[in-house]
């Protein structure tokens, strides 16, 4: 392996896909999700190849995610729902979120998955919609890859109870003023990433989506 460039890391890796070698992949339990045991080795940094080893991954799949803010208002609406990943949490399960769904339906690109859960999750239709990032959400131990985005909506009017029942959701919309959610999003209510990577570039892009904002009426 050629040596390691030190200026180039935050850009591409020296690694690709051929540096792991996969013997083993099986199910181990198959549900709602999959958890599968895969037998493994990858190169390591000196140039020479680990030992086997196994791993257990969280087949999740990937997601969608968004922020919903009306820059008109300057409003900030969050979901309100029971996460059961949260039953020891400090706050309790109840946690306020952005909109989010799986990418389960065939040939639906990020985008329509978004707009389809904005409406069955919030009731509401954006006026525009902006990519944020892409990112893994816990790469040690699952595949999981949520794409997230600005939902730029008219919530004057929004709140309401949401989801399908189907799915067994139970859903709140609820709107705050922007800077009061800026105020209390770490105060543990607002417990997950893409919540919080949403509402932290939000803060950023604010004055801009404000400024912006005529365009859409």
């Amino acid at each position: 392996m050629d040596s390691i460039n030190e200026k180039s890391l935050l850009v591409e890796s020296p690694f690709e896909q051929s540096d792991v070698e996969y013997d083993q992949k099986e199910v181990a339990y198959g549900g709602f999700f999959e958890m599968q045991k895969w037998q493994l080795r990858h190169r390591m940094f000196s140039g020479e190849w680990t030992e086997h080893f196994r791993r257990e991954i969280f087949c999740r799949g990937n997601a969608v995610a968004g922020i919903i803010y009306d820059p008109w208002r300057d409003e900030i609406a969050l979901i309100e729902q029971f996460r059961v990943g949260a039953h020891a949490h400090p706050t309790g399960p109840w946690c306020l979120e952005v909109v989010a769904g799986m990418m389960d339906k065939g040939g639906e690109s990020p985008e329509e998955v978004m707009a389809r859960e904005l409406e069955e999750e919030a009731g509401l239709q954006a006026k525009g919609m902006e990519f944020i990032c892409r990112y893994l959400s816990s790469p040690g131990g699952t595949d999981e890859e949520v794409f997230l985005y600005a939902l730029l909506c008219d919530l004057s009017g929004a709140g309401g109870i949401h989801g399908l029942d189907e799915e067994h959701e139970d859903i709140r919309l609820l709107v705050f003023p922007a800077q009061e959610v800026f105020a209390a999003m770490l105060n543990g209510r607002m417990n997950n990433a893409a919540t919080l990577i949403g509402l932290q570039w939000l803060q950023l892009n604010r004055e801009r989506l404000r400024g912006q904002a005529s365009v859409l009426e």
